[in-house]
């Protein structure tokens, strides 16, 4: 049996969940006005309870400044809300407003139907089963 090609094997993965991504976003519409960045920051944001806009920074592999513009921008929406430390006045946190987490919600119910639906019509059992297993080591590769 021949050796995989570590290289072949990226390669494939890279440009079938891109592919994924991209016709998810087309199939399932929510809110447009929030651009990739923004909505993965909302949604780390309603993960964490308390983050301060360094930390969501530092994660979304933004600077600062573009961090406090997509801060403003969902303080404006009405997404989220800061709150300053009892113990340090110089420090923020940032956590979702109720309509924040609904946004969020929405949008991650509304691709996992997309999804399921697809899969439903799409795969068989046996596809299904591979799945399971792929999507176990997907999360290996990036835990």
């Amino acid at each position: 049996m021949s050796k995989i090609n570590d290289n072949e094997l990226a390669t494939k993965l890279r440009e079938s969940i891109s592919r994924i991504l991209k016709v998810m976003k087309r199939e399932v519409k929510h809110d447009e006005q929030l651009s990739l960045t923004e909505r993965s920051t909302l949604s780390l944001i309603s993960r964490i309870p308390q983050i301060t806009p360094s930390e969501l920074a530092r994660t979304e592999q933004v600077t600062g400044q573009a961090m406090s513009q997509i801060i403003n921008k969902l303080m404006r929406l009405e997404l989220i809300q800061k709150t300053p430390s009892e113990t340090d006045k110089r420090k923020v946190y940032i956590s979702a407003t109720s309509t924040g987490h609904d946004f969020v919600e929405l949008k991650r119910k509304k691709t996992s139907e997309w999804l399921a639906k697809s899969i439903s019509e799409k795969c068989t059992e046996q596809e299904k089963k591979m799945l399971t297993q792929a999507s176990a080591i997907l999360i290996k590769l990036v835990g």
